[in-house]
C-alpha cells in the first residue's frame, strides 16, 4: 500500500476537513483542539501530505477504551483503508488493554456493515 501511517494526532485543519468531507459535524476550534489532545491513541493515514483517514482511541487508559472517529475520506473507501486503521488500532488496545477491561465501539448511522465486518 503505498499510504503513510502514523501515530500522532492529525493537525486540527486536517481533521477539520476530513470530518467535513464525511458530512460529519465540527465542534469549535477550541473543542475539537482539546479533544484531539486529550486522546489516548491516534492511526493517522496520509496519501503523501493529504489525510485520507483517522481512528483514535479515547478513555481512561486503565479500564476503559472507546473507537472514535474512524473516518476514510470518501474518494478512499472501499480500498482497505478502514481495515488498515481498525488493524492498528486493535494491535494497539491488544497490547495496552488488561483483562477485564471494556472497549466499545459506535457506528455513525448507514455505516453498522463496517463495524460487523470489523468485529466478526
Amino acid at each position: 500500500m503505498k499510504y503513510k501511517i502514523g501515530h500522532t494526532a492529525p493537525g486540527l485543519d486536517a481533521f477539520t476537513n476530513l470530518r467535513a468531507q464525511a458530512k460529519w459535524q465540527n465542534p469549535d476550534d477550541k473543542t475539537l483542539k482539546a479533544s484531539i489532545e486529550n486522546s489516548l491513541f491516534w492511526v493517522a493515514v496520509y496519501d503523501t501530505d493529504k489525510l485520507i483517514g483517522t481512528g483514535r482511541i479515547i478513555g481512561d487508559g486503565a479500564m476503559y477504551f472507546y473507537i472514535q472517529d474512524v473516518i476514510v475520506a470518501p474518494s478512499y473507501q472501499k480500498q482497505g483503508i478502514g481495515h488498515l486503521v481498525m488493524t492498528h488500532i486493535e494491535n494497539y488496545l491488544n497490547n495496552t488493554c488488561s483483562n477485564g477491561a471494556t472497549i466499545a465501539l459506535l457506528s455513525a448511522h448507514g455505516k453498522e456493515s463496517f463495524i460487523h465486518n470489523m468485529v466478526m
